[in-house]
C-alpha cells in the first residue's frame, strides 16, 4: 500500500508529538520513583480512567476481536466481556482499598498483609513472574499485532516492522515515565477511537450499508463459509438430544464457564497490576473509584463495536485471507480492510491510531514491569539504600532490557487470541485468594504461593503437551498456536479452567489450614491501615473508616446493568433492533442513577 506525503506527515507529526511530551516530562519523572511510577499520586479521575482505557486498547485488540468474530462469532467476546463482573469489583471495592494502602506497587502490599520469609519470597516471585514472564508474553503479542499491521500497511517484512515499532516506543518510555504515559494516553485514546469509528463507517458504507452487510453474511452462512453463530451475542443452547461430550464441546458450554467461573478466578480480580498502578496514582478514593468505573464503561461498552463491524466486513470482502498474508491468519482481516478502503490522509490517521494504541500499552507495561523489578526486587533485596535518581536510572536500564526481550518473543508468536488464553490460564487459580486476602484474616502467604504455582504448573504442562503433539505430527511449533488433545478432545481455554480452578482451590485451601495464620500483630496492622470490612473478628476493633463492603451487592448489580446495558444497546442499535436498544439504554441509565445516588455522590471529593 502506498502512503502519500500527507499520510507520512500525519504519522511523523504524531511521533514528534509523543517524543516532545516525553522530553517535557523527563525531568519531572526523574525526580523520584513515586513521580516516575505514580505521577506523585495527584491525578484526577478522568485522566486516570482514560489512561486505563488507553493502555488496554493496544494494536492487538482489534486484531484479536477480528480473530474471534471470523472464528466462532461475536459471542466469543464473552472471553473478555465476562471480566466486567470482576472489573466492577475493582471499581467498587478495590480501587478505594488500593488508594488507602499507599504502596508504590501492589506487590509491596504482600509484606504488609503477610509476614516473614514467605511474604518476602512471594513478593520477589510475583514481581519477577509478572514483570518478566507475563510481561514478555503480553508485550510480545502487542508487538506482534503492531508488526502485523505495519507489514500489511507498509509492505515491509515483520522483523523490520517489529524493530521500528520497538525503537519508537522505547525512546518515548525511557524519557517520560508515568507522567508522559498518562498525558499522551489522553491523546492516544482519542486518536485510536476516532480512527476505529471512521474505519467502521467507511467499511460498512463500502459494502452497501449495514443491511446489505447482514444479508451477505447470511448468504455466506448458508454456504458454510461463515460460522452459523457469527452474529449471535450469546451462543445457542445445544439440542436436548445432544450427549454430554457434545455439550462440553459446544460454544454454549464455553459461554457458561466464562460467566460462571472465569471472572472470579483469574489473576486480576482485585484490579490487575497496571490498573492497580493507576488506582494508586489517583488523588483520593473518590477519584480512584470514578476512574475505574469510567474505565469499565469505556473498555467493555464504548469501543468494541467499531472493531466488530470491521471484522464482519472483512468476512464479506475477504472470506478467505489472501495467500500473501496467510501467515498472519484471521487477524489479517482488519489491516486488509484498512488497506482496501482507506484513502489519502485516512491511511495515515489509521496507522497513527494503531501506533498510538501500541505505544500506550507498551509504555505502560514497560513502566509497570520496571516498577516491579526496581521496587520489589532491586530496592528490596539488592540495594536497599540509594538515592531516588539512582533507582530511576536503574528503572530506565531495565526498561531497555524488557523491550528487547519482548521483541524476540513477538517474533515467535503466531496467534494473539491464543496468547490471551494462555495468560488467563496461568493465573486462573488465584483469583479467589486475591479477593479473600482483603476480607478474611485466615489467608496467609502460603495460600497465595500455592494457588499461583498450581495454575502456572498445570498451564505450562498443557503447553508442553501441545508442543510435543505438534512436533510429533510433523508440523512446525509456534507459541500458543495449538490446543493439546486429551482423550480425543482439543483442550480449549474453558476446559483448562475447569481443571485448573478446582485443583487450585483444593490445593490452596489445604495449604491454608495446614500452615499457621499470620501473626496477630501483622493482621492488626493491616486491618487498621486499610479497614476493608469482612471477616476479621477482633482485628477489626477500633476501625474508623466505613467498610467498602457496605451496600456492595446492589451497587455491583447496578454496575452490571449500567455497562452491559450500554454495551448491548450499542450492538442492537448497530443491527437495527430499535426496541431492544431503548430497553437496554433505560437499564443502563437506571444503573448509573443508582451508583451516583447511593455511592459516588457520598464520597469525599
Amino acid at each position: 500500500m502506498n502512503l502519500t506525503p500527507l499520510d507520512w506527515f500525519i504519522i511523523g507529526g504524531y511521533i514528534l508529538f509523543s517524543l516532545g511530551v516525553g522530553v517535557y516530562f523527563s525531568r519531572r519523572a526523574g525526580k523520584s520513583t513515586e513521580e516516575y511510577f505514580l505521577s506523585g499520586r495527584s491525578l484526577p479521575w478522568w485522566m486516570v480512567g482514560t489512561s486505563m482505557v488507553a493502555t488496554t486498547f493496544a494494536a492487538d485488540t482489534p486484531l484479536a476481536i477480528t480473530e474471534f468474530v471470523r472464528g466462532q462469532g461475536i459471542w466469543q467476546n464473552w472471553f473478555w466481556w465476562n471480566l466486567l463482573l470482576s472489573g466492577l469489583l475493582g471499581a467498587l471495592l478495590f480501587s478505594r482499598l488500593w488508594r488507602r494502602a499507599e504502596v508504590l506497587t501492589d506487590n509491596e502490599l504482600l509484606e504488609i498483609r503477610y509476614s516473614g520469609k514467605p511474604a518476602a519470597i512471594l513478593r520477589a516471585f510475583k514481581a519477577g513472574y509478572f514483570a518478566v514472564l507475563y510481561n514478555f508474553i503480553v508485550m510480545g503479542w502487542v508487538i506482534n499485532a503492531m508488526a502485523s499491521v505495519a507489514a500489511v500497511m507498509l509492505n515491509i517484512d515483520r522483523w523490520t516492522a517489529v524493530w521500528i515499532c520497538v525503537a519508537i516506543a522505547l525512546l518515548y518510555a525511557l524519557l517520560s515515565g508515568f507522567w508522559g504515559v498518562v498525558v499522551t494516553d489522553l491523546v492516544q485514546f482519542t486518536i485510536a477511537m476516532v480512527g476505529s469509528i471512521i474505519l467502521a463507517i467507511i467499511a460498512i458504507d463500502a459494502v452497501g450499508g449495514m443491511n446489505v452487510l447482514l444479508e451477505k453474511l447470511s448468504a455466506l452462512s448458508s454456504t458454510g463459509v461463515v460460522h452459523e453463530n457469527t452474529l449471535k451475542f450469546i451462543p445457542p443452547v445445544p439440542e436436548a438430544s445432544a450427549n454430554t461430550l457434545t455439550f462440553w464441546e459446544s460454544p454454549f458450554s464455553k459461554f457458561l464457564i466464562f460467566i460462571s467461573v472465569m471472572w472470579w478466578s483469574h489473576h486480576g480480580t482485585d484490579g490487575g497490576g497496571y490498573i492497580i498502578q493507576r488506582m494508586m496514582s489517583a488523588k483520593n478514593e473518590k477519584h480512584a473509584l470514578a476512574a475505574t468505573l469510567w474505565y469499565n464503561l469505556a473498555h467493555y461498552a464504548l469501543r468494541v463495536w467499531p472493531w466488530i463491524a470491521v471484522a464482519l466486513v472483512s468476512i464479506v470482502v475477504f472470506p478467505i485471507i489472501p495467500d500473501s498474508h496467510a501467515e498472519l491468519g484471521a487477524k489479517a482481516g482488519y489491516p486488509l480492510i484498512m488497506k482496501e478502503f482507506l484513502g489519502t490522509g485516512f491511511k495515515g490517521l489509521l496507522v497513527v491510531s494503531f501506533l498510538a494504541a501500541f505505544m500506550s500499552t507498551i509504555d505502560t507495561h514497560l513502566n509497570w514491569g520496571a516498577s516491579y523489578l526496581v521496587n520489589d526486587i532491586y530496592k528490596r533485596f539488592i540495594k536497599k539504600e540509594a538515592g531516588q535518581r539512582h533507582y530511576v536510572l536503574v528503572s530506565r536500564i531495565i526498561t531497555v532490557i524488557l523491550m528487547i526481550c519482548s521483541a524476540f518473543v513477538a517474533i515467535n508468536m503466531q496467534s494473539i487470541s491464543k496468547a490471551w488464553e494462555f495468560i488467563f490460564a496461568m493465573g486462573a487459580g488465584i483469583g479467589l485468594v486475591l479477593i479473600l486476602r482483603w476480607f478474611w484474616w485466615r489467608i496467609n502467604a502460603w495460600t497465595e504461593i500455592s494457588a499461583l504455582l498450581t495454575s502456572i504448573v498445570i498451564t505450562i504442562m498443557f503447553e508442553i503437551i501441545a508442543w510435543q503433539q505438534t512436533v510429533a505430527s510433523g508440523k512446525p511449533y509456534a507459541l500458543f498456536d495449538e490446543s493439546p488433545i486429551l482423550f480425543g478432545i482439543p483442550i480449549q481455554v474453558h476446559h483448562k479452567l475447569m481443571i485448573i480452578v478446582p485443583t487450585a482451590i483444593i490445593v490452596w485451601l489445604a495449604v491454608t489450614f495446614l500452615t499457621k495464620p499470620e501473626s496477630n500483630a501483622t493482621l492488626t496492622t493491616f486491618y487498621q491501615r486499610i479497614q476493608p470490612g469482612g471477616w476479621w473478628g477482633s482485628f477489626a476493633q477500633g476501625a474508623t473508616l466505613q467498610p467498602v463492603t457496605k451496600g456492595f451487592f446492589f451497587n455491583w448489580l447496578a454496575g452490571i446493568g449500567l455497562i452491559y446495558g450500554f454495551n448491548f444497546a450499542i450492538g442492537n442499535w448497530m443491527f437495527g433492533n430499535t426496541g431492544n436498544t431503548l430497553v437496554l439504554f433505560a437499564i443502563s441509565g437506571i444503573g448509573f442513577w443508582w451508583l451516583w445516588d447511593n455511592l459516588i455522590s457520598k464520597l469525599d471529593a
